[in-house]
């Protein structure tokens, strides 16, 4: 239920509706095109701190700073120190790529002077896993531990992987599940389109897209494609089931000569009337919905009074 509750409280009118994307990338140094350390004068840490200058604002754990906030934006780390722009929700695809040029030309000026460089691929493709450095967060002590007990490339997507990632907003649960379905029906489209890991190790590893190969083998319990969500057995009984409790309704209320209508008060119109409140009327029930002016006049005088009120 808890779930369901934070889903549902997630609903917005279609006006609310916002873009939110994430850009990860790889740093590298320079000099010898390792990732750079979390800690030194070159380290993650210094170009976190490099970063306030424009306004971000420092998120510490265990006196480390490891995260950046600005308005509703964030600056984080991947488990090897993967950049990440957690950017802010946005009302169109052009205010996110202003959002990440922004992003990029502030790294840049931070960057440069550390001899750091940014690489923005699926997958690293020079150095082995256990090259990779760790970054001083809590919760990815407690996943470097875990992954490896359920496939045999968890620690890879944690340390050797990036991408881009969007959210997008609903207006109920059935447009979360069309997006849903949608999205997960487009994804291999959107991997071959955009596959960028042909290297593992500074050799050709097979793959035009080798990160999608690594979540084939790190979680069975929360990664692949889920087949229930193409089943749509269920979502067809619920619309029948809706359509003849639908149909029910209209017999009763034509049988009983009532009716029934939703009215927004904001607005001052009708948003729905049902056919038999048509028919009494005098409206046409396959027509729109009659304006407020129109259902007044049908009204009859002595009673419009109690209308008014």
């Amino acid at each position: 239920r808890q779930l369901v509750e934070v889903m549902a409280s997630g609903e917005k009118p279609i006006e609310d509706w916002r873009i939110g994307t994430e850009h990860e990338k790889f740093g590298f140094r320079l000099d010898d095109l390792r990732p750079p350390t979390f800690e030194g004068e070159r380290g993650i840490e210094a170009l976190l701190k490099g970063l306030t200058r424009f306004g971000w604002a420092p998120y510490e754990e265990h006196g480390h700073v490891i995260a950046l906030t600005k308005d509703m934006a964030s600056v984080t780390l991947e488990p090897a120190g993967q950049l990440e722009l957690s950017g802010a929700p946005l009302e169109t695809i052009h205010q996110t790529c202003c959002e990440v040029e922004s992003h990029l030309a502030e790294v840049r000026q931070v960057a440069d002077p550390l001899g750091i460089g940014f690489l923005g691929m699926g997958f690293q493709p020079k150095w082995k896993r256990e090259e990779m450095p760790w970054m001083p967060k809590g919760r990815y002590a407690i996943m470097r531990a875990y992954m490896p007990k359920k496939g045999k490339l968890g620690l890879d997507m944690m340390t050797r992987t990036c991408t881009v990632q969007v959210n997008l907003d609903y207006s109920s649960e059935a447009d979360m599940v069309k997006k849903f379905r949608v999205g997960l029906a487009l994804q291999p489209i959107a991997t071959a389109l955009f596959a960028d890991s042909p290297f593992t190790e500074g050799q050709p590893n097979g793959y035009q897209s080798f990160r999608s190969q690594v979540w084939s083998d790190t979680d069975p319990d929360r990664t692949g494609m889920l087949g229930f969500v193409f089943d749509v057995t269920d979502w067809r009984n619920a619309e029948e089931a809706l359509r003849a409790s639908e149909a029910y309704l209209a017999e009763a209320q034509r049988l009983s000569h009532t009716g029934s209508w939703a009215f927004d008060v904001p607005s001052n119109r009708y948003v729905y009337t049902s056919e038999e409140s048509d028919r009494m009327f005098g409206f046409d029930p396959q027509g729109e919905p009659p304006t407020s002016e129109a259902v007044f006049e049908r009204i009859h005088p002595e009673d419009r009074s109690m209308l008014r009120s």
